[in-house]
């Protein structure tokens, strides 16, 4: 199991905490010291289920500079920002086989 994250936030130690509980193996990268490429990114949100600007955190200071709720943009070009800002990227993501679990993640969803 992969685990994204960034190391000052507490969603994402609560998280990695949780998966450590469990007693499962956790592989865990900060995508803040070590970013994302475009191409792993595409990867990731495909495994999501969802098209990129859902994975966008809203409350990113990033995201409200630069107005994304209003400025409609391509997935490319939000997939671009994502990997020049990760901070806009909701996190963490939890990689489980073939899916990605993104944002607060129910325990219950890692086990099954």
């Amino acid at each position: 199991m992969k685990v994204y994250h960034k190391s000052s936030c507490i969603t994402c130690k609560k998280t990695i905490t949780e998966i450590e509980r469990m007693k499962i193996d956790v592989e865990s990268r900060d995508f803040f010291k070590d970013p994302f490429t475009e191409a792993e990114l595409k990867k990731i949100i495909k495994m999501t289920g969802k098209k990129p600007h859902e994975l966008l955190r809203k409350r990113d200071k990033t995201y409200k500079e630069m107005k994304l709720d209003q400025n409609k943009k391509t997935d490319s070009e939000i997939i671009k920002l994502m990997v020049k800002n990760p901070g806009l990227i909701l996190r963490p993501i939890v990689i489980l086989k073939n899916k990605a679990l993104v944002g607060k993640v129910d325990p219950k969803e890692i086990k099954s």
